[in-house]
């Protein structure tokens, strides 16, 4: 099964090691047909502490890192 990557938003990186992602969805709402956005913040590994609150990042599944970590950062979402 492929491991699923997402695309969001630096909210926080005050942890070492560990960034705060903002990954927002659009969809139409299937009765109303209005576009509804959900956000949901996830927690990634970032191992060298390069991102910083703003950046743009990719952000790949992977096994569980700590209690809350199950993400890992790929790539800067620009490359």
């Amino acid at each position: 099964m492929p491991k699923r990557i997402l695309q969001g938003t630096v909210t926080s990186d005050k942890n070492d090691q560990t960034i705060t992602v903002l990954v927002e969805r659009r969809f139409t709402h299937p009765v109303m047909k209005k576009t509804v956005r959900k956000s949901k913040k996830y927690r990634a590994h970032d191992a060298e502490n390069q991102f910083k609150v703003g950046d743009s990042v990719r952000i790949e599944e992977c096994a569980p890192i700590s209690k809350t970590k199950r993400w890992t950062v790929v790539s800067d979402a620009q490359a």
